[in-house]
């Protein structure tokens, strides 16, 4: 099975490592495709036990409690992206020289002969916004898109699907990428690059390469950010891929843009990569005023989906009117409410401590709530680089002493409020602390920089939790 398209999956042995939201459409498109497909699955709780009887029914063989050893015969896997590349069963492929690939590449190698080009995203941080803001550009520009992959609709659905497509606006994660080697975009960006998932991947330099893999075999344009400090930087990241002849380099800055670049001047997004003279001339493209929020981090994803989508050869125009379009998802940087001259802004979505810092560095005078699963992720930058912002902080959650120690090192003058509470009522009695040490044109921020899964099933409910404790404030 090289890097072609397999065009005969007829009797052909897979196994689907994983039940989960890729493992069950996979398991259903191959054994549609007339493959022998095995199932198989580490967990044997009932939620599993309810997948596997629905793949039964149509005659998909599911082993579950055993995801560890390779089922006689398999001639391909296809997994599920958060399984670890050292798990026991890819040891055993390895051995027996069967392939491993993701759902991502699955539907790479599934896709129709002219099938629509993959404008695809990826980055610590800010993934799911730039997509969907471009797939607004695109629509602006009055192509058939959609939002693919790791959010909105899945790329199998997408490719093996009755509908026809322009261009895919696509959201790749590091985990999707490791199992995906003979994608090839039209044009990619990667965002950032910030220590995350370091447990999956084993080291920043291997996590690196992964997110790195979104540009091999790019066309028009591999885009990267140009403001990143980052080692690897996501520029490094585009020399060390492997390109089609012609493919070009081209950054996005919060500041003036060189040649090749996008940019902000006098408030407004310019374009010197996609025009004509870019040594002397300029596109203008959209006002800072059509991003929502106007955030500086906000900014960079516009500026990425914009220089995906003048890849693309989208008219200025439609650059401004699908970023008007946008709105963002709940719980990214969503301003709640204002109580007493004071506004509540929920960033539960700052899961981690890269995506805190930007959220950070977008207000003046901040209360900031805090705290969850650290992940094994360190504060001592984070608080460095945002202690002259803050006014005071409550922290939650289980790691919480980890940021408070961060605080104490760099922040001494700061007033923490150490909540020792893990029940969900802790938001309540964090949000009535932190209206405490609020003053007028303040902004109590809830952005954690940690996973919310000691106190919440996930960041919309936390969010959530936060949103009713400002509602019952103001009422």
């Amino acid at each position: 099975m090289g890097s072609g398209q397999v065009t005969d999956w007829q009797g052909k042995h897979v196994t689907v490592a994983g039940l989960g939201v890729s493992g069950v459409p996979a398991a259903k498109v191959l054994h549609g495709l007339g493959a022998r497909v095995t199932v198989v699955n580490d967990g044997d709780d009932p939620r599993a036990r309810e997948q596997a009887a629905e793949l039964e029914a149509l005659g998909i063989a599911v082993r579950l409690g055993d995801g560890a050893t390779l089922p006689d015969g398999t001639e391909l896997i296809v997994t599920a992206p958060g399984w670890k590349p050292d798990k026991p069963l890819f040891a055993a492929a390895d051995e027996a020289g069967v392939p491993v690939w993701g759902d991502v590449e699955l539907a790479w190698r599934l896709r129709k002969p002219d099938a629509a080009p993959w404008l695809a995203v990826t980055g610590t941080n800010g993934k799911t916004t730039t997509v969907q803001m471009l797939a607004s550009i695109l629509r602006a520009a009055g192509l058939r898109t959609a939002a693919a992959g790791n959010i909105g609709v899945s790329l199998l659905d997408v490719v093996t699907g009755e509908e026809e497509y322009d261009v895919l606006a696509v959201e790749l994660s590091s985990y999707q990428l490791h199992w995906a080697p003979s994608l090839r975009a039209h044009s990619a960006a990667v965002l950032n690059l910030a220590p995350d998932h370091l447990d999956w991947h084993g080291s920043m330099e291997a996590y690196a390469a992964d997110k790195g893999r979104v540009y091999e075999g790019n066309r028009i344009a591999c885009v990267y950010n140009a403001d990143a400090t980052d080692k690897p930087s996501t520029e490094d990241l585009v020399r060390a891929a492997d390109v089609e002849e012609g493919c070009r380099a081209v950054g996005f800055t919060l500041g003036t843009p060189g040649p090749s670049q996008l940019g902000v001047v006098e408030g407004i997004l310019v374009d010197r990569a996609f025009v004509e003279d870019r040594y002397s001339s300029a596109q203008e493209l959209a006002e800072v005023t059509d991003v929502d929020p106007p955030a500086p981090h906000n900014i960079a994803n516009a500026l990425a989906a914009a220089a995906l989508a003048r890849a693309f050869g989208v008219p200025a125009a439609a650059v401004r009117d699908g970023l008007r379009a946008f709105t963002p998802d709940a719980h990214r940087v969503a301003h709640v409410a204002d109580v007493d001259g004071v506004a509540y802004v929920d960033d539960s979505k700052a899961t981690n401590t890269h995506a805190a810092q930007a959220s950070l560095a977008a207000y003046e005078s901040i209360v900031w709530i805090a705290g969850g699963l650290a992940k094994g992720a360190t504060f001592d930058e984070l608080v460095a680089a945002s202690a002259k912002r803050l006014r005071g902080a409550v922290l939650i959650g289980r790691d919480r002493e980890l940021i408070c120690e961060a605080l104490a090192r760099h922040a001494p003058e700061v007033p923490v409020v150490d909540l020792d509470r893990t029940d969900t009522g802790a938001m309540l009695q964090a949000v009535q602390e932190a209206k405490r040490l609020a003053r007028p044109g303040d902004t109590v921020l809830l952005a954690p920089a940690c996973a919310s899964m000691d106190m919440f099933a996930d960041y919309n409910r936390r969010g959530e939790a936060f949103a009713q404790a400002v509602r019952e404030l103001g009422a």
